[in-house]
């Protein structure tokens, strides 16, 4: 049930604007019948499950795989992210060494094109363009921070980072106050919900079925059990990510990190005319809580950031509805990038959920004793790593000595997130750190990061 919000009566919830753009929430396709046997079990219709499936049954056409979802393809972060596919590294690249971390960011470089090459093929029109990715700094302290990132990011091959003083950046995208940027072709804009709901028709199509309104409540090795019955398999994958905490036993692997977004009402030509923004890259910025942007296909901003991070015991919504401060201070944010955008309305935000391990370092692997496999923990870097994740657990779960599958962020552990009340009371702290520094670096001239930042990085483990 959507709720009405201010700043124009923006619908909040429904999962997302993104359904909203293409009518509306889907169909529910059937639940799980009863017991069944299979080669391979996924619990998670999102991107990970879904782009396992597909590469499982691409490259073993005979394999007996199921798909089972709580509610329906895409009703998590694949249906609600900022539809940038870029090819970040969570966590970093330097704690794999000088050889891992390279093989890694060439992997993820490659599979911006496998995404885009899959919906090519599969004919999956997502709105994509791939007009790389623009990042700005608007303070000194910023702009101190950018220009270490990109000392950092020189030292890696395969990056193509462009440098833009402040007239370059402005002429790019002319965002109020921007003293510098930073542009890499490696992204493209996408429609996180055109893409995903593609993709669950691709693998349909290929002999997959999807279980909606099938909740997984544990996994075992050799069985998914379900409240409409177990499902028996060799392999049991999950890929639940933010949701992750729901299953029993999982409650401390990852933590549930808020995210919300807002878009606004279609822009006209004139303020196109003004800002530019012609290539559709995605715009993120070099505050310590980061906004992330696009331009939509039918010229809106769709604009996010952090909100409320994180919700006591590790819960997680139902329908996607935010908090009236964080669409207030979103669009707040949104306006003061683009004055000129000051009175065009506001027409939906929602908010999603994204797994964080605890050292912040995504994830792949496969228990070969037990069948039990995993992926996740993208940290919002999603829409490019699942590709990536779903092309390494096929490899491993069908034993091909490929590439992928000695990529060093395979059979990676996090060590779990503390108990409550600790869990709450850091990231809570975390986050108001990381805000009290923003509005610190903003209100001065100096290039120096605010001390609680510094607090906060250490807290958070980063």
């Amino acid at each position: 049930m959507s709720t009405r919000a201010t700043l124009g009566s923006p619908v909040n919830g429904d999962v997302s604007w993104w359904w909203r753009d293409i009518g509306g929430l889907p169909t529910p396709r059937a639940a799980l019948p009863g017991w069944i046997d299979v080669d391979v079990a996924i619990v998670g219709a999102g991107y990970t499950g879904l782009w396992t499936a597909y590469y499982l049954k691409t490259l073993q056409p005979d394999l007996r795989v199921a798909v089972l979802e709580q509610r329906f393809a895409g009703f998590g972060a694949s249906g609600r992210n900022g539809g940038w596919l870029t090819n970040s590294v969570t966590g970093g690249r330097a704690r794999y060494g000088r050889d891992g971390g390279a093989r890694l960011q060439r992997a993820l470089n490659g599979a911006v094109d496998e995404v885009i090459a899959v919906a090519d093929r599969e004919g999956i029109d997502a709105d994509i363009v791939k007009g790389g990715e623009f990042e700005i700094a608007r303070t000194p302290a910023q702009l101190a921070r950018l220009r270490a990132h990109v000392a950092a990011e020189q030292a890696w091959p395969d990056l193509d980072l462009e440098v833009l003083d402040a007239a370059e950046a402005a002429s790019r995208i002319a965002v109020d106050g921007v003293v510098g940027g930073t542009w890499h072709p490696h992204c493209a804009r996408v429609h996180p919900v055109k893409l995903v709901r593609g993709l669950a028709e691709a693998v349909e199509r290929l002999g997959v079925p999807i279980y909606e309104g099938t909740r997984v409540t544990r996994i075992v090795p050799g069985r998914a059990i379900t409240e409409h019955g177990d499902v028996n398999a060799a392999h049991v994958i999950r890929a639940t990510e933010g949701f992750t905490p729901d299953l029993a036993g999982e409650h401390r692997t990852w933590l549930p990190m808020n995210s919300s977004m807002i878009v606004t009402e279609p822009l006209p030509a004139s303020f196109w005319y003004a800002v530019g923004w012609s290539g559709r890259e995605t715009l993120g910025d070099h505050a310590h809580v980061y906004m992330y942007a696009q331009r939509t296909d039918d010229d809106r901003i769709a604009f996010g950031g952090r909100g409320v991070p994180y919700r006591y015991g590790s819960r997680v919504d139902t329908d996607g509805a935010t908090q009236e401060q964080t669409i207030a201070s979103l669009a707040h944010l949104l306006r003061d990038f683009f004055p000129a955008a000051s009175d065009v309305p506001i027409a939906h935000a929602w908010a999603g959920v994204l797994g964080v391990p605890r050292d912040w370092a995504a994830t792949v692997g496969l228990d070969a004793a037990t069948g039990l496999g995993w992926a996740g923990g993208y940290v919002g870097t999603g829409v490019t790593a699942t590709n990536l994740a779903g092309r390494t657990l096929a490899d491993l779960v069908l034993r091909r000595d490929t590439d992928l599958a000695r990529l060093p962020w395979v059979g990676h552990r996090a060590k779990k997130w503390e108990p409550e009340p600790l869990r709450w009371t850091a990231v809570t702290a975390i986050y108001t750190a990381y805000r009290m520094a923003d509005r610190a670096e903003s209100s001065r001239s100096s290039a120096r990061t605010a001390w609680p930042a510094h607090v906060a990085g250490w807290v958070a483990g980063r």
